[in-house]
């Protein structure tokens, strides 16, 4: 179907008779016609409007028909427009032969034939409309194509983010199994261990410092598995928007400080050496239990992550904010991983064995994004990690 656009018809002549007669001639209610009585009026319409056909008389004073031919033939916009020549000169002057030079695709002699130009000018504006479907059409075409590379590039997107969830939810199913076996396991073998002893009634193994040596093994699996639970609870929170924050006035330097305390067992079963420092009170208002479970988080990292290198802990005022700083020496981070080990799962080097879901970063990072801080982490392959967090004083609820 031809576009219900309005044809666009150019006639110049130096003879405003001419001009008329013509325009009567060709004019329709489908197309409109534009006059000009020069070359120069001519060059100033085809520089406003496109043309479907441009009837150009050959004798002009100033530049003739085929002068503004060969200008429109060179210029970007007007050189597809079909240009048709009209001359009272007698064929002896070979005006056709110099006008089919000049780019033109038909050549009229004077007097007109009213049928043969109403059929000729009729062609042309059919061409030009189906022109302009085919471009529309192509047009449409292209935008489709572009629409569809679009909708494919979502797909593939969408589609290795599946895979990326199926890879997730496989590893994080095989993480969990071994690290709740692992503390299992072990109240598993103590409570074997212990019927063994009870049924040789060899009480010598019930002794008030292996009891007691017993019950701290004990409460360190429960409390692997209590955490793992816990950490397990709290992303599902953090996905449902619903991770409560509770701040109160808090001492962070003393809190820091406690979990310092509580942790150093730890470090030291484990070959470590483990030193804080804090020269002055960090009073603000912060969720108490959540920034305990981040320090907790990054001196679980530190400690699994450091080779039982030292571990240095600092918590300051720098810039309007309280900091607190966790250090290790051990195998460092790329820089490629900086951003990645805060996703969930994901842990500081998938080629170590080291224990954990790969959540305590992702869950640190909430947590402290909760109280309108930041995590930042600086660190150099085998030169160790520094994980600093940046509290605002004061939570803006």
């Amino acid at each position: 179907m031809l576009s219900p656009l309005h044809a666009k018809l150019l006639i110049v002549d130096d003879l405003p008779e001419n001009l008329l007669a013509l325009a009567a001639l060709i004019r329709q209610d489908d197309r409109a016609v534009y006059q000009a009585r020069s070359a120069d009026e001519a060059l100033s319409l085809l520089l406003q409007h496109e043309f479907a056909l441009a009837i150009l008389d050959v004798q002009m004073p100033g530049m003739n028909g085929f002068e503004l031919a060969e200008l429109m033939r060179s210029t970007e916009k007007t050189k597809h427009i079909p240009i048709v020549f009209v001359s009272a000169a007698g064929r002896e002057m070979n005006y056709a032969f110099h006008g089919y030079e000049s780019g033109a695709v038909d050549f009229l002699q004077k007097p007109l034939d009213t049928l043969a130009v109403k059929s000729k000018v009729n062609v042309f504006v059919d061409l030009y409309r189906q022109r302009k479907t085919l471009k529309e059409q192509l047009e449409a075409l292209e935008r489709s194509r572009h629409e569809q590379e679009v909708l494919v590039r979502r797909l593939q997107v969408a589609q290795a983010e599946l895979e990326h969830a199926v890879r997730m939810r496989d590893d994080f199913m095989s993480i969990v199994s071994h690290e709740v076996r692992t503390p299992l396991n072990g109240l598993i073998l103590e409570t074997q261990l212990r019927k063994l002893h009870l049924a040789k009634g060899n009480a010598e193994a019930f002794t008030l410092d292996k009891m007691q040596a017993m019950v701290g093994r004990d409460e360190r699996q429960i409390q692997s598995l209590i955490r793992l639970i816990e950490d397990m609870l709290d992303v599902s929170r953090i996905r449902t928007g619903k991770l409560s924050i509770r701040p109160t006035t808090v001492d962070l330097g003393q809190l820091v400080g406690n979990a310092v305390e509580r942790f150093t067992p730890q470090v030291q079963d484990a070959g470590a050496q483990i030193r804080y420092e804090c020269s002055q009170p960090l009073v603000g208002e912060w969720d108490e239990f959540r920034i305990e479970q981040v320090v907790a988080n990054l001196l679980t990292n530190a400690l699994r992550y450091g080779g039982k290198s030292p571990i240095e802990v600092a918590a300051r005022l720098d810039e309007g904010c309280a900091r607190i700083d966790v250090r290790d020496y051990g195998i460092g981070i790329g820089k490629d991983d900086q951003k990645r080990i805060f996703g969930q799962f994901e842990r500081v080097s998938s080629r170590s064995s080291a224990a954990g879901l790969g959540l305590g970063l992702y869950i640190s990072e909430q947590i402290v994004s909760a109280h309108g801080g930041r995590i930042e982490v600086h660190s150099e392959p085998g030169e160790g990690a520094l994980f600093s967090v940046l509290l605002p004083l004061a939570r803006n609820l």
